[in-house]
This record gives structure tokens, sequence and C-alpha cells, in this order.
């Protein structure tokens, strides 16, 4: 499918109030055709996410321990996370240590995801992301580990005020470029 005829399917797809704010671009270059050149999603004519570059306004992580000393990301600890821990531990340990090994074991998951999705964003060919994106459900690009599918899924027309609403616990685990697409929704509804 052509560039035209994918851009136009996505725009189609958008929400009514994010239509005209958020724009998508994926500039080939004649002269350099193995070269897919620079893809790009603006809102309001800035570049926020640009898949080929990690200088956006978007927070780019570089290793896992800022991952993990970021103050923003807030990982839920679930009873069952403390009883793995517990588990493991095979012996007396106190609870509030528990707590924070629990912690520190599902921060470290998270910080590697999040690494692995943003490594797998920038090498990734947003055409092939946005084809995948108009042949599968919706509900399967909202619950996707790729970040482009996440956030096609949610300036999405199909996706209500309900379940964005309903989202805001499953977006704190996600990466910030995805709580920002998911922050721009909300506030137009």
């Amino acid at each position: 499918m052509s560039w035209s005829k994918l851009k136009q399917q996505l725009e189609g797809f958008l929400s009514p109030a994010l239509h005209g704010r958020v724009e998508y671009r994926a500039p080939g270059y004649r002269y350099l055709p193995d070269k897919s050149g620079i893809c790009y999603i603006s809102v309001d004519k800035k570049n926020v996410l640009n898949m080929s570059d990690k200088s956006n306004p978007i927070r780019w992580y570089q290793t896992e321990l800022e991952i993990k000393n970021d103050p923003d990301i807030q990982i839920p600890i679930a009873s069952s996370d403390i009883e793995a821990v517990r588990q493991a531990t095979k012996g007396p340990v106190p609870e509030d240590r528990l707590i924070v090994m629990a912690r520190s074991r599902k921060s470290s998951e998270h910080a590697k995801e999040l690494l692995s999705a943003q490594a797998a964003l920038s090498k990734s060919n947003f055409i092939v992301v946005a084809n995948k994106f108009l042949t599968t459900p919706i509900e399967e690009s909202i619950e996707s580990d790729d970040m482009v599918l996440n956030i096609l899924a949610l300036v999405d027309r199909r996706v209500g005020k309900k379940r964005i609403l309903s989202m805001a616990e499953k977006m704190k685990l996600k990466h910030p470029v995805v709580q920002y697409f998911y922050e721009l929704r909300r506030g137009t509804l």
C-alpha cells in the first residue's frame, strides 16, 4: 500500500477531537530507496514522536537505573508479587523488606520492557506497524507491547470515553510517549 493511501486511512480513524491536530509523516527520499527516511507523529505541528531519533520531547531512557530511579513511574505491587518473593527467599524476612524486594524486582522487569520497546521503536518500520494496526482488532492494539500500536489505538475514534477513562491504571506502566498520547486523548473528552 502506498504511503498516501495508508496515511489517509490512518487519519480516517483519528478521533474527531484530534483531527487536524495529529499528523503522521514518513517522507521517503527518491534517491535513497533503501533508506526509510524519517518517520514521525506530530501534534499541533510539533514533532512529538520522531521514530529515527532519540532527541524528541518525550523522555528516552538509556539505562535500567534511570527507569528505576524515575519518581514519575509508579509501579503497583500486588500481594502475589510479595508472595513470590517470600517463596524465593525461603526464610524469615521482615514484611517491609519483602515489599522493597518485590518493588525492586517488578521495576527491573518493567525497565527491561521499556528499554526493549524503545529499541524496537528506533529500528521499527512505521509503515509495517501501521499496516498491522489497520488489520488487527483495536483491543489487540491497545493491549500490545508495541508503543506505536498503543499510540495509534489511543488516538483512534473507535476507542470511546469509557474505555479511555478505564485505562488510567494500565497507562502508568506504559512508556512516557504512550502516556503523553493517553493524556492528549483524555484531555479531548
